[in-house]
């Protein structure tokens, strides 16, 4: 009756193998660092775009709508108002920049993989003026991120509308007649308007929208058009309590998070079928508003409380115990350890935006993080629904590895490999066509983008929804594929008989994989670990 791992081997290896491709289920969560979820302690949450998920493209309709009545308000041409939100162009992680009026899509290193000026894609491609357009900006096709005064990255959800924005104002100056096109920006008479100024007037019309509360206004307007209403959420953060602590830690103020929870978990019944419906904040032991992120994981604020009934502030700094169901503004990380008794380990946070949720977080306290991607839903989708692409850019792969193989640094033949890098550059075009204009969040063919490096280097975790662990029992361990293993099996054991030598084979990645990863195409006698195979980033 002992516990022996050959037995074990021989029971699961079957079930291994003929769930490869699990890792695409809508409700997967994936995994970057190791994580025992019995050890958690406490779950935290941020609001927006976290618990409360907003409605695309409405929400960001609103959003852009606002945004370009503030602008025409303070001057820019009334034109402006007849562009529309166009939820296919704008993707996350795009990079803008403020010298010439580009939107950048680049990879980890700062290499350039789309280029966009306006709604014009200047792409390397087999058109040599636009070869030339693009590397009279960019001559080695490369940026440098450091140069933050000039290159900005817009990452989060809400800088949807901000990107879009760039685009329809590049636009429409480069097409209107009165304006006279310069490499940095336009000229009209003796007036000139760089593009560094059109960012900063962006940057102030996003302020205006989400400082002076006219955007939470509108949303509060119409909640049902706005804001996704889902069962599962109550349900889940029950669950969790039962578990461990629960708290939420957002940067909006009380009423209108008290507004948007009320309708979160307004049901007809509780938790649970058949028991009465519960107050939002009985789900929560702990609730910060106010909390200016990314302040609040440094130095933070004033702790102070909140009077729920009037939804005004309590004179004084509040140093007392954790009242449960109490509302604190203000406070920081450390002073939530503080009150939830807790360490930085203990706590798993969750959050949409990586700098202010994921990456102060966890470099500051050692929380262990989780990021929300939406867009996570069409990646997946887009997977399934176009694999074949997926499968002929791997062909493609092995077909120009083949031309190597019997090739070494004392040849001097060379293969034409024209038709083929002409066919792959066809197939990644179109992969990318296959998530909107500006291609995939994660990558570009088969290269990651800045934004996936990002996913990978700061979340311990990531999914399409936080309610993703509805499928997970709370003993779970969410292991990582370890890069060293994986060099080791790649290195110390034979090809598999469809595999290309191992010299090229090390190079290629398998198209619906992480370049970090490169299984084998033959399933029925894959040489690589389960967890490595369904742990694996998109």
């Amino acid at each position: 009756g002992g516990w022996r791992w050959s037995d074990r081997r021989q029971r699961w290896l079957p079930r291994v193998l003929s769930v490869n491709s699990a890792w695409k289920a809508p409700g997967v969560i994936f995994v970057n660092r190791s994580l025992a979820l019995e050890k958690i302690k406490c779950f935290g949450f941020d609001m927006d775009y976290t618990l409360a998920m907003y409605k695309s493209p409405a929400y960001e309709e609103l959003g852009f709508r606002l945004l370009l009545e503030h602008l025409v308000s303070i001057g820019y041409p009334t034109e402006i108002l007849h562009y529309k939100y166009d939820p296919t162009f704008p993707t996350r992680g795009l990079v803008f920049d403020a010298l010439y009026g580009n939107l950048l899509k680049v990879d980890s290193h700062g290499n350039l993989l789309v280029c966009a000026h306006g709604f014009r894609f200047l792409r390397g491609g087999p058109c040599a003026p636009r070869r030339a357009e693009i590397l009279h900006y960019y001559p080695n096709k490369f940026i440098q991120r450091d140069d933050t005064k000039r290159f900005h990255i817009l990452n989060t959800l809400f800088n949807l509308t901000e990107t879009h924005l760039y685009a329809c104002l590049v636009d429409f100056f480069s097409n209107c007649p009165r304006y006279v096109s310069c490499d940095t920006g336009y000229k009209h008479g003796n007036l000139f308007m760089s593009f560094r100024s059109m960012f900063q007037d962006v940057r102030e019309a996003m302020d205006q929208v989400h400082l002076s509360g006219c955007l939470k206004e509108k949303t509060l307007e119409n909640l049902e058009k706005y804001v996704v209403k889902d069962p599962r959420v109550p349900l889940l953060l029950s669950r969790m309590n039962e578990v461990g602590k629960v708290f939420l830690v957002t940067n909006s103020d009380y009423k209108y998070t008290d507004a948007i929870m009320t309708y979160l978990f307004d049901f007809g019944d509780g938790d649970k079928t058949g028991t009465p419906p519960r107050p939002w904040r009985s789900y929560f032991d702990l609730i910060v508003v106010d909390t200016r992120k990314p302040l609040f994981f440094a130095e933070g604020t004033v702790l102070r409380q909140v009077n729920t009934d009037t939804g005004k502030l309590r004179i004084g700094t509040y140093t007392g115990p954790l009242q449960h169901c109490a509302v604190y503004s203000g406070g920081s990380s450390d002073l939530v350890c503080d009150l939830l008794g807790v360490k930085g380990k203990d706590i798993l946070y969750m959050g949409d935006h990586i700098f202010g949720d994921i990456l102060k977080s966890k470099k500051r306290q050692g929380w262990r993080t989780f990021l929300v991607v939406p867009e996570l839903a069409r990646e997946l989708q887009v997977w399934t629904e176009k694999s074949e692409l997926f499968e002929e850019l791997r062909s493609l792969d092995l077909l120009l590895a083949e031309l190597y193989q019997h090739l070494d640094s004392g040849s001097s033949e060379r293969p034409d490999i024209s038709s083929i890098k002409r066919h792959i550059q066809k197939v990644t075009h179109e992969m990318d066509m296959c998530y909107g204009m500006m291609g995939s969040l994660f990558r570009s063919g088969s290269r990651q983008t800045l934004f996936a490096s990002q996913v990978m280097r700061y979340a311990d975790l990531y999914a399409a929804s936080f309610l993703n662990f509805l499928y997970y029992p709370f003993s779970y361990l969410f292991r990582a594929p370890s890069v060293l293993v994986r060099l080791v099996l790649c290195l110390s054991f034979p090809p598999c008989p469809s595999d290309v030598p191992k010299p090229i084979r090390s190079r290629v990645p398998a198209p619906g994989a992480s370049p970090r990863c490169q299984p084998c195409s033959c399933s029925s006698h894959c040489r690589w670990p389960m967890s490595q195979r369904w742990n694996t980033a998109p």
